[in-house]
């Protein structure tokens, strides 16, 4: 299938794998990759450009085919070495990029002096009109379906793509609800030139996370996902457990006066504790209503293949056969 984004990009399916803390590590870029979409190495979860680089090294043993890296811009009283990061990436050969969260035109002249496409992630047509406005090759058009930070908008796919398409220039994809071929299908019929998929990835078999994770996924359905942290205007879909419920009662008890440091026994250094070690009710992480389609777990390779397999027959059995000759 030919898109816009195979061509930005170099891929052979319109299927990109969404950056994810401490789940886009090597092994799964790579089995993405190597599947025909476009594996996606997460910057952050590498604690210094050094191990970045490292990583980014190690990927190169697994595939030979393009990969990217996430880099996502966070408000912080100690940032991130930002510069080394960038400079990991250039440096690493690395040719595409996921920004996400603040404005990255900073950075911008940098991975393009460099040859690098950079694709943003936005979770509204604004936003995306920005990325555009800055030089971005492409974005990825993130619903309120989504895991993970959905804005603040609360604007669904069915209506977020549709208007992009009417105001963007550049190619963009799909993001938040993306599992199977039916989602690639209705989101290029909505104008996306392919889709990103989070959440359905990590349910793989060579998603590098604790089976304790991906056994959640599969039993979970669409309504196990909350939004947490919205009276902070930093909001997050996670999936439901025992920490979220916490979280969650303290935000009902404090009301306007919620302070991020209240909760911060529930939402920081969560990661680790889920997807290395396991620990289901350690605290809120991110997962998309998309929990609900998720019923098995593939190799990367099956489940792109059936994606693109079952996208012909929509397309040309389904579809076709909808119409009138």
């Amino acid at each position: 299938m030919k898109t816009r984004i195979t061509e930005l990009f170099g891929i052979t399916h319109p299927i990109i794998q969404g950056g994810m803390h401490f789940v886009g590590l090597a092994e799964l870029a790579a089995a993405v990759s190597n599947a025909g979409g476009l594996g996606i190495i997460t910057g952050l979860t590498q604690r210094t450009p050094a191990d970045l680089a490292k990583e980014i090294a190690r990927c190169r043993t697994m595939t030979a085919k393009p990969f990217g890296v996430n880099l996502t811009f966070l408000p912080a009283v100690t940032p991130p070495d930002y510069p080394g990061y960038v400079r990991a990436i250039i440096d690493g050969g690395v040719k595409i990029v996921e920004t996400a969260g603040n404005n990255p035109q900073r950075w911008l002249p940098m991975l393009k002096e460099a040859g690098i496409k950079v694709i943003h992630k936005c979770t509204s047509v604004r936003h995306s009109l920005k990325a555009e406005s800055i030089g971005c090759d492409a974005v990825s058009v993130d619903g309120f379906e989504c895991g993970g930070h959905p804005g603040e908008d609360d604007v669904p796919n069915f209506i977020l793509l549709p208007r992009a398409a009417e105001e963007l220039a550049i190619p963009f994809v799909a993001s938040g609800g993306m599992a199977d071929a039916r989602s690639l299908v209705a989101a290029m019929a909505l104008g996306a030139e392919g889709m990103n998929m989070g959440t359905r990835f990590m349910a793989t078999v060579e998603a590098p996370i604790h089976e304790n994770v991906k056994r959640a996924l599969v039993a979970a359905s669409e309504l196990d996902t909350r939004l947490v942290m919205r009276p902070l205007r930093n909001t997050e879909r996670v999936l439901i457990n025992a920490g979220v419920e916490r979280l969650l009662e303290k935000e009902r008890t404090l009301g306007a006066g919620l302070k991020f440091e209240d909760i911060i026994g529930e939402v920081a250094g969560i990661y680790p504790a889920v997807m290395q070690r396991g620990e289901m009710d350690a605290g809120a992480w991110s997962c998309g209503m998309v929990a609900g389609l998720i019923h098995d777990i593939p190799t990367c390779q099956q489940l792109i293949d059936r994606i693109m397999a079952d996208a012909e027959a929509i397309i040309r059995g389904r579809l076709e056969g909808m119409l009138e000759n």
